[in-house]
């Protein structure tokens, strides 16, 4: 008998279309229903979610802990962590009742949503877009982060968008007609460093989720424990002299309503352009940056991801041989 053909991480390709007609029909039942009652199933969601993957949910238990040790009882800490369940089923929901849509290849957005403050305040990302030619936009797994380039295709910032494949090519070719609605270049995470180069070099930003987990970057400080990360944002800002501006757009109890982050610029030291140690201090700074826009909104950050799964290696901080690796 032949055997079932795998796809990525061992799910057979049944389970891959399972997991495609649920998706499936999930946007079936959420497009219809008011944004508020949407939220509403998210929370009920969440709560399920929260009971039913007993690694996640412990995972986010443990993250929570370290970042707030003392600061919450253990009640407080369970709620933020089926906040944040919540938080991630929202982000998905609210990109189906999506603000935005494309016409004629211009992205347009529905009058329902509020977003006059946070086009507002990524003029702020756009002024400094246009005064360095082109920068490096971060943002933490928080609030909706899909959102972020649809705006700034709005308001006319360029962006090469670095996206981690799903595991499902099925879902992936699903949820990527999306993410191409937005008019950008996106860029597989894997050996992306060519096309962000190039992006760069063509006066153009480029927009990143930096704040997972990474075996082979830098050991910072994040909330107050060493966490390794990546360094390609450091190293792309010191390579190009360009700056890294950290933005995020988060949910208020308005559910029309975002409120957004636009951080200010860090700029790379021109006289250190060879020094291994600007890398990490950008790095450093990047991480303060989304610290700060994270303790605003604590319920609306990914706990669940192993943030500090790569503490133990040995700290390489700002050495050639990690900054080398990512290339």
């Amino acid at each position: 008998m032949p055997k079932k053909r795998k796809g990525k991480k061992g799910k057979s390709k049944s389970l891959q279309l399972v997991e495609w007609a649920a998706f499936y029909i999930a946007v079936a039942i959420a497009r219809p229903l008011p944004v508020r009652v949407l939220r509403g199933v998210c929370s009920i969601l969440g709560r399920i979610l929260y009971l039913a993957a007993p690694r996640r949910r412990n995972i986010a238990l443990q993250n929570i802990r370290t970042a707030f040790d003392g600061a919450m009882s253990e009640k407080e800490m369970e709620r933020l962590a089926r906040d944040s369940c919540k938080a991630f089923l929202l982000t998905a929901a609210e990109m189906i009742k999506s603000p935005f849509r494309t016409k004629d290849g211009k992205v347009i957005r529905n009058g329902r949503y509020k977003i006059d403050h946070l086009e507002e305040l990524l003029m702020k990302a756009k002024a400094i877009h246009d005064e360095s030619g082109g920068c490096i936009f971060v943002t933490p797994h928080l609030g909706n982060w899909e959102l972020l380039p649809h705006v700034s295709s709005l308001i006319g910032i360029p962006l090469a968008v670095v996206i981690r494949p799903l595991d499902n090519p099925y879902l992936e070719r699903a949820i990527l007609s999306s993410r191409l609605g937005s008019g950008h270049l996106l860029v597989p995470k894997a050996n992306a460093m060519f096309y962000l180069d190039r992006t760069l070099r063509q006066g153009k930003s480029v927009a990143m989720l930096p704040d997972q987990s990474h075996n082979k970057g830098l050991r910072v400080e994040f909330f107050g424990k060493t966490a390794t990360v990546t360094p390609v944002p450091a190293l792309l800002a010191v390579r190009h002299r360009r700056p890294v501006v950290v933005v995020a757009a988060c949910r208020t109890s308005d559910p029309y309503y975002f409120e957004g982050f636009v951080s200010d610029p860090i700029w790379p030291d021109p006289e250190k352009a060879d020094d291994p140690s600007e890398i990490l201090r950008i790095t450093r700074e990047i991480n303060i940056r989304m610290e700060e826009v994270i303790t605003r909104f604590p319920e609306q950050y990914l706990w669940m991801h192993d943030r500090w799964k790569e503490s133990w290696r040995k700290p390489v901080f700002g050495s050639r041989a990690a900054v080398s690796s990512e290339q």
